[in-house]
Order: structure tokens, then C-alpha cells, then sequence
């Protein structure tokens, strides 16, 4: 097993994941494997119910059928083997499985990052522009918004996942975290990332900066709307279709600047990798937890759905 820091060239890594007493790894092992099973079956429960409801066939929905799908891919990329870790069992990680992993984990944020975005427009047109809602959020503008969230989180990954293929790592192969990420990965690099480093803080701007701003942006324009209603229970009625979508926004972007923001080293380690558990294990859980107990409709199709079994 290579994993000491003299290493001359690196062909795998060793992830340390969670140290702590066999207990603790147990307890947890017990603890991440319910999350991680509730998270599969909410999410794909939410899929089904708005893929057999006709109620449910509307853009915001059609939105959160392709959220859903983001939630379980960045689950599923990272828990299994964090649990197998918790068990001894998986010590180490082939170079080209790092970068895989670290590959769609990341597509997988994009792609949130740009399907909230376009979740909160729709929010903003049925709100703010309801007389034009049904002429702008057609099908094919649906589909188009759906298409490039998903093509834009998987090809700016891949122009930075390729060139860091290229790269030799030597030196120390243990990455002290729960998964392979972008910064590990640079560190364990004798090549020159001064390049990749500077796309990276690049693609930030148009990647996380530009889609938050528009999602703030819009909220602010629908609160702005929702106090000019007149009576209590229509603005009650109009905030409560945009709830569920603000409070996953608010979860996920701060947990994802918690996570790249808070120092990978020194005392804050630890807190990181909780950040980074929080990130991967539990906010996934929340997609289909918040719209299943807040979100009327949901929870007519999900009452149906459970009287036909």
C-alpha cells in the first residue's frame, strides 16, 4: 500500500476519511447507510409521483424531478464508498478513480447550482409574470433550461477534470478528507496547476457567483410582488409556492460556501469534514423531505399513490 509522503510517483491514493474508535465508525456506518437509503428512496419517490401525476407534469415540477436526480448521483457518489471506509475495507483509491469521482461530484453541484437558477425564474415568472407564464415557460424553453444545466455541469467539469488527468502526482498520496475534491487533488500534484488554479476561480464566477445573485435577485423581486397583494391569505398562498424552493436554495448554498470557504488544514480539519458530510449525506435527504412536508400537491399525489398500493 502506498501510503507514505516519499513516494516518487503516485498511481493511487489513500483516503482517511473519519478516524476515530471502531464505535464511532460503526455508529456511523449504522447512521449514513439510513440517510443514505432514505435519500435513494425520497428522491426516487419524488420522481415517480411527479412522473405519474398529470397535476404534477408543470415546469416547477419538471424541475424538481431533474433536482431530485442531481440529489441521488451526488449521494451515490460519495456515501457507498465513505461507508465502506467506516468498514476497513476500501483503504485506497486508483488516480483515475479519484478524478472520477471528483469528476461527477462536481458536475453534479454545477448542475444544482444552474437547476435552482432555473427554478427561481419560473418562481419569479408564475409570481411576478403570471399573464406571461404560460407563453415563456413552454416545453421546449422547460427542456432547453433542463439540457444546458445538465451540458454546462458536465462540460466545465471535464475542461477542468481533463487537463488535471494529465498531471503527475508524487509526493504524499494521503488526501485527509471523505472524497476526492479539487483541492486534494491539486496539492498532491508536482506538475504546475497554476493554470487549472486560475480557470478554477474563473468558472467560479459564472458557475456559483452569477446563478446565486440571479436567485437572490428574483426572491427579491417575488417578495417585493407578494407584499403588494392586498389580502392576507393570497399572499400566504403565492409565498407558499416558492417556500420549499427558498429554503433548499438557503440549505444548499450554505453548506456549499461552508464548504468552500472554511480552511482544509490545521484545527478547522475536522469541521470541514463535517461540512463536507453535511454537503454530501444529509442535504441530498432534504430535497424530497422539504417539498414532501411542505408542498400541498406532493402530498395529495404521495396520499394517492399510497391508496392505490
Amino acid at each position: 500500500m502506498m501510503n507514505s509522503c516519499n513516494q516518487t510517483r503516485i498511481t493511487e491514493f489513500v483516503l482517511l476519511g473519519i478516524q476515530g474508535s471502531l464505535t464511532l465508525k460503526y455508529s456511523l456506518f449504522v447512521i449514513l447507510s439510513i440517510i443514505y437509503i432514505l435519500t435513494t428512496a425520497g428522491n426516487v419517490l419524488i420522481i415517480a409521483l411527479i412522473l405519474r401525476s398529470e397535476k404534477l407534469h408543470t415546469p416547477m415540477y419538471f424541475f424538481l424531478c431533474h433536482l431530485s436526480f442531481s440529489d441521488i448521483l451526488m449521494s451515490t457518489n460519495v456515501v457507498p464508498y465513505l461507508l465502506c471506509m467506516l468498514l476497513g475495507k476500501c483503504k485506497t483509491m486508483l488516480v483515475s478513480s479519484c478524478l472520477t469521482q471528483y469528476f461527477f461530484g462536481s458536475s453534479a453541484t454545477v448542475s444544482e447550482c444552474f437547476l435552482l437558477t432555473a427554478m427561481s425564474y419560473d418562481r419569479y415568472l408564475a409570481i411576478c409574470r403570471p399573464l406571461y407564464y404560460n407563453n415563456i415557460m413552454g416545453t421546449k424553453v422547460c427542456v432547453h433550461l433542463v439540457v444546458w444545466s445538465w451540458s454546462l455541469g458536465f462540460l466545465l467539469n471535464l475542461s477542468s477534470v481533463i487537463p488535471m488527468a494529465q498531471m503527475e502526482f508524487c509526493g504524499c498520496n494521503i488526501i485527509d478528507d471523505l472524497y476526492c475534491d479539487h483541492a486534494p487533488l491539486l496539492s498532491a500534484s508536482c506538475s504546475n496547476t497554476y493554470i487549472i488554479e486560475l480557470e478554477t476561480i474563473i468558472f467560479s464566477i459564472p458557475i456559483v457567483l452569477f446563478p446565486f445573485m440571479f436567485v437572490m435577485v428574483s426572491y427579491v423581486r417575488i417578495f417585493y410582488t407578494i407584499l403588494k397583494i392586498s389580502t392576507a391569505s393570497e399572499r400566504k398562498k403565492a409565498f407558499s409556492t416558492c417556500s420549499s424552493h427558498i429554503i433548499v436554495v438557503a440549505i444548499y448554498y450554505g453548506t456549499l460556501v461552508s464548504k468552500y470557504t472554511a480552511p482544509a488544514s490545521g484545527n478547522t480539519l475536522n469541521i470541514n469534514k463535517m461540512i463536507s458530510l453535511l454537503y454530501t449525506a444529509f442535504t441530498p435527504l432534504l430535497n424530497p423531505v422539504v417539498y414532501s412536508l411542505r408542498n400541498r400537491d406532493i402530498k395529495e399525489a404521495m396520499h394517492k399513490f399510497i391508496n392505490v398500493m
